[in-house]
């Protein structure tokens, strides 16, 4: 086995300089690139990433990042190398990228599933940070979490932070509570998707025609969830300030409870970080 790189003294990333490369030209990697373009973060013109289908090269070219044709090329020109690859191809992309890549250099992964110690061991490199943002960073809404490798710095984490902190918000936690947050923040926003949907039906069923139904519903989940974190209150506050004695909103939540709506909730977090477990486990 190839020793991991010491890194008893990891040189720091130049804060005024440092350029960011993304192995994977995928959706996700556009979304965090567009981030931080558009957050003022970084510049385009220290963004790159390699892809040969068109496609994909017009949308990164779209807002200025450089496209390049081979991935070896991402690794020699940055600072920062994101990988955003799926978890099928990932041992392969990065014992293909090993030779090339230098203790300098901080690695992140944002993939799926994929544990910071095969990352460590493929790579030949303990400079890791694994990240896991979700859907909602394709709109600047993402929550994000993320788990530092065994050489990483605090300088490094302070970074990750502010680039995930141009698509939505990031926390730190040990990586074994990655499968827990996969359950909840990672499939949570197909929940909330089938709430819309389910609220918009109601809409209808109450007479509303379908497209303001929808908007209302869509609206309302949003509003919500602002409320939530922008004033801090506990849900449960928020919820009682809704709830009027005799009115029209505890009567709707008197059939969520019978419904069993908490219970539900709980369940599909559980249900889904139990199956994370056993896709990583192989």
């Amino acid at each position: 086995m190839t020793p991991i790189m010491s890194a008893t003294s990891p040189i720091p990333i130049p804060t005024d300089t440092w350029k960011l490369g993304f192995i994977g030209a995928g959706k996700m990697a556009e979304s965090i690139a567009k981030g931080v373009v558009q957050s003022g973060l970084l510049p385009a013109a220290r963004i790159r990433t390699a892809h040969l289908g068109s496609a994909r090269r017009t949308a990164f070219q779209s807002f200025g990042v450089t496209v390049v044709d081979h991935n070896d090329q991402v690794v020699e020109d940055s600072d920062v190398v994101i990988l955003s690859v799926k978890p099928q191809v990932v041992k392969g992309v990065v014992l293909e990228l090993k030779p090339k890549l230098s203790k300098k250099q901080l690695l992140v992964s944002v993939v799926a599933g994929v544990k910071l110690k095969d990352l460590q061991e493929w790579s030949g490199h303990d400079r890791f940070i694994r990240v896991m943002p979700n859907t909602p960073a394709a709109v600047g809404k993402a929550a994000s979490v993320m788990s530092l490798g065994t050489a990483a710095t605090e300088e490094d984490a302070e970074l990750i932070s502010k680039l995930f902190g141009a698509i939505g918000k990031i926390w730190k936690a040990d990586e074994k509570l990655f499968d827990a947050i996969t359950g909840l923040s990672g499939s949570g926003p197909a929940y909330m998707f089938l709430a819309i949907e389910a609220l918009a039906d109601g809409g209808v069923a109450a007479g509303l025609p379908r497209d303001l139904a929808l908007g209302l519903a869509s609206q309302t989940v949003l509003g919500a969830a602002t409320m939530a974190t922008a004033t801090g209150k506990h849900p449960g506050q928020l919820k009682d300030d809704v709830a009027s004695p005799g009115g029209t909103t505890i009567a709707g939540i008197h059939e969520l409870e019978k419904g069993g709506i908490r219970g539900i909730f709980m369940n599909a977090v559980v249900a889904a970080a139990k199956r994370s477990r056993e896709l990583s486990q192989g």
